[in-house]
């Protein structure tokens, strides 16, 4: 057994518009004491937004920066402008060609010529009217898959550059679900052998449970209402309810909207994947970077790792680190495990935050998480033990 190496990293989200040139954000990492950094591309390193130009310059500036403090670059990561769009969903094909050509080939090309190892991204969303026609989802998830090939291949010859897809919360951010994950994972590996990664993010699991499939007594139960007050998926599903509720007889009622949900299985979770632990269990060895909040399990605020949070927060260094172990152990194998695996914390700071509480927080964190990886590059049986 091959255990992987575990880092803790600092995403730079937290200085968005506050700590802007490489020099500002890479000098704070290094006083807060992280050793590690992830790029949201959301500080100034969007490939749409900046020229070529720009980007020779805050890679070589970066390298500097990376000397001078000693904190090395390790990944960059999609921010929050790449996940207001449709993206690579997108009903034109010539949106989804510019965004691979420009943004995702334009900056994993350049991770490839320098000392960082991935890339990673929430670059989709499926609109509604393909969410409400099956056969329409199936098109635009096989197309979908195609550009995905293409990615994880173009990655692959680019210096290996792991591609890592960011698991959601709704049906319309696939993957959402475990056996979702699983099936984009091998789907794209099978391909050509070519993997691509998921990014679990331990705040992600928070949305599931309002999307579960109900059971023949959840729905018996609903017709008592004047509204569903359950999921049911499709809004043909919706019709089928009405139209059993005023005419429907016995338990046929229940099985003719059961029936109809069988059209819409990417609408609904399971009981798992409510749980992050789970979700660690089954696919931690496929997830080269995790990103870390603190989650009381209601909301995913993206908090950061203090006494406070703590208090109320369902992540702890321990139940995780053992769940990361029991998925190396698992014999399953989708694609080879990785070999290192990023603890990246991915704090965000609100706009009325004040500087002493933002870097106080994160200081916190890395306190609370140095218990458990109280050296970075150590190997996951060593931390377990």
């Amino acid at each position: 057994m091959k255990y992987p190496r575990i880092y803790l990293v600092l995403d730079n989200c937290f200085a968005i518009k506050r700590w802007v040139h490489p020099s500002d954000w890479m000098g704070l990492v290094r006083d807060i004491g992280f050793n590690y950094v992830q790029a949201s591309t959301d500080n100034e390193i969007d490939p749409l937004f900046a020229t070529d130009e720009y980007m020779d310059d805050w890679f070589s500036e970066v390298e500097r920066q990376s000397k001078k403090t000693g904190v090395k670059l390790v990944n960059f990561y999609t921010g929050y402008q790449t996940y207001r769009t449709a993206g690579l969903a997108h009903y034109d094909r010539r949106i989804v060609e510019h965004l691979k050509k420009n943004w995702i080939y334009n900056l994993v090309k350049r991770i490839g010529k320098s000392d960082a190892d991935g890339l990673g991204f929430c670059f989709f969303a499926i609109p509604e009217n393909v969410m409400q026609n099956p056969d329409l989802h199936k098109q635009v998830l096989d197309s979908l898959f195609e550009d995905l090939y293409d990615i994880a291949a173009y990655a692959h010859a680019q210096g290996e550059v792991k591609v890592s897809l960011e698991q959601m919360y709704v049906p319309y951010q696939p993957p959402f679900t475990i056996e979702e994950s699983k099936e984009y994972l091998r789907r794209v590996y099978s391909h050509d052998s070519k993997p691509l990664y998921v990014t679990l993010d331990t705040g992600h699991m928070v949305g599931q449970h309002r999307f579960l499939r109900p059971t023949a007594e959840d729905i018996d139960k609903s017709f008592a209402l004047s509204e569903p007050d359950i999921w049911l998926g499709g809004d043909s599903v919706h019709e089928v309810w009405r139209t059993q509720k005023t005419s429907g007889k016995g338990s046929s009622r229940c099985d003719a909207v059961l029936a109809e949900m069988e059209k819409y299985p990417y609408m609904f979770a399971t009981a798992y994947d409510t749980d992050p632990y789970i979700w660690i269990e089954k696919l931690a060895k496929y997830s080269p970077i995790f990103h870390m909040q603190q989650t009381d399990g209601t909301k995913s605020a993206h908090a950061p790792f203090t006494p406070e949070t703590n208090k109320t927060g369902i992540i702890t260094g321990d139940k995780l680190l053992r769940a990361i172990l029991k998925s190396y152990e698992d014999g399953d194998e989708l694609q080879p495990p990785v070999e290192d695996i990023y603890l990246s914390f991915e704090i965000f700071a609100s706009n009325m935050d004040k500087k002493p509480d933002i870097l106080r927080g994160l200081k916190q964190t890395l306190e609370y998480w140095r218990q458990f990886v109280p050296e970075d590059g150590m190997t996951l049986d060593k931390l377990v033990k």
